[in-house]
């Protein structure tokens, strides 16, 4: 079987390591992946990190006196970064429902949020995945998509990384910006039911007919490789594949983490999948005849 197919490690490998750090990635890398996908925040002094949450999360989140946070923890965007690095994100809070769900997960105490420039350096040549996390339902929350773009985009191009690149974002702001200033980025729309059922929001699309594959492609027109559609896996249905590729766009479901669901989806023709699991998917992958990813 000789179909290109991305394996795109969540956060890292989340259900390995602790998401979004730099112990995280690396140990990803050794795995061997095609991407790595992870999310973007900005702090008050302009220094583009990589976290999932806009605040940090009580469950995965440590202060500089050791404690775990009770309740939830200070806003990214007001905190400059020289404060945000005494924390630590190295574990889960045991008993925690994260703990449930992650019960494989290795901590590395001592782990930060990085700067999106560090982990630039600490990952070779794999593909970064990278989401710009804004909220147009929660503006306060985040920096504008803009202004998180243009702080990922000049740590970027710091360090040369143009050209593994790949941009995704819930909020389609933020893409069609990117659009506009840096047209030769590859783009991913994301989509989940939420989205869909506030697209006027979520995308700034007025009158939306429920077709959610060609209002991607809509957005996506013309862009490099014509764009991807990440939908949520449980949100796919095998005709959407077909019809989606013939279109254009390059289908990539997120999180997948059950092998059952990963074998269905390669089945079904998907271009690739993002998964808190990539040793899973490539034991999967290998059964399907696909090709590995190298280890790094």
């Amino acid at each position: 079987m000789s179909k290109t197919f991305i394996l795109s490690g969540h956060r890292g490998a989340r259900g390995l390591f602790p998401e979004n750090t730099v112990a995280g990635f690396v140990a990803t890398c050794a795995i061997g992946v095609d991407a790595l996908e992870l999310d973007i925040a900005v702090t008050a002094d302009g220094v583009a990190v990589v976290s999932h949450d806009p605040a940090l999360h009580p469950d995965l989140t440590r202060g500089p006196d050791g404690a775990w946070l009770e309740g939830a923890g200070p806003v990214i965007r007001d905190m400059g970064f020289a404060a945000l690095e005494r924390y630590d994100v190295g574990r889960i809070r045991p008993g925690s429902e994260q703990a449930g769900l992650f019960a494989d997960q290795m901590p590395v105490d001592g782990a930060r949020v990085p700067r999106f420039a560090e982990v630039l350096r600490a990952t070779g040549d794999v593909v970064i995945d990278a989401e710009l996390k804004t909220l147009p339902d929660r503006p306060h929350l985040t920096v504008s998509p803009e202004a998180m773009a243009d702080a990922m985009m000049a740590a970027v191009d710091a360090a040369g990384a143009a050209g593994r690149l790949v941009v995704r974002s819930f909020d389609w702001r933020g893409l069609a910006y990117l659009r506009r200033v840096r047209p030769e980025i590859p783009l991913v729309w994301l989509t989940a039911p939420d989205g869909v059922a506030r697209a006027e929001v979520w995308w700034g699309m007025k009158g939306f007919d429920g077709r959610v594959a060609e209002a991607v492609a809509r957005a996506a027109e013309g862009a490099p490789w014509q764009g991807g559609w990440a939908p949520h896996v449980k949100a796919l249905r095998e005709e959407d594949v077909g019809l989606a590729q013939a279109l254009g766009l390059k289908v990539l479901p997120w999180t997948v983490n059950d092998a059952g669901d990963m074998a269905r989806l390669i089945g079904w023709g998907v271009d690739g999948l993002c998964t808190d699991r990539p040793d899973i998917a490539r034991a999967v992958m290998q059964a399907a005849g696909l090709r590995l990813p190298p280890s790094r």
